[in-house]
């Protein structure tokens, strides 16, 4: 079986490792207020990845998790507290945050959740109301 390249990523402590493999579902940037709490930040640069594709490699027990709802389980560092992925079993996947895999060449593709912007950023990219269809939101597209 080909995984294809492997990007390795960690915390901001480096007490937990992870790699990602192959190539992600979907990358864009989110809007939502969960995300924007979450990551203190007007905007978040998010990897969608099926989940056997994301392996933890260090520091397993040293991620705690917190879900406000039952759709993300945000996952973070005991020790650093730096924020590194959140799954997303309703979707069945995982996202990594961009920032934490230094060496991922990351390409976003679309904005969901556009319209809760707090920022609002004119790049081309397609500007969605929530999220696609297919991982069912509404389609909805918006201007920029």
């Amino acid at each position: 079986m080909n995984i294809g390249r492997v990007y390795k990523g960690s915390c901001f402590c480096g007490a937990v490792h992870f790699t990602v493999s192959g190539e992600p579902v979907a990358m864009g940037y989110c809007h939502c207020e969960s995300c924007r709490h979450w990551s203190a930040a007007p905007v978040n640069a998010f990897t969608l990845w099926k989940p056997e594709a994301v392996q933890i490699t260090r520091g397993a027990d040293n991620l705690a998790t917190y879900n406000k709802t039952p759709h993300s389980y945000r996952k973070w560092c005991k020790t650093c507290g730096g924020h590194v992925f959140t799954e997303h079993p309703g979707m069945g996947l995982t996202d990594v945050y961009a920032a934490v895999i230094p060496d991922f060449p990351y390409n976003a593709g679309v904005h969901v959740h556009y319209e809760e912007s707090k920022l609002r950023i004119k790049d081309g990219l397609p500007k969605m109301k929530d999220v696609p269809k297919e991982m069912g939101g509404s389609g909805v597209s918006l201007s920029e």
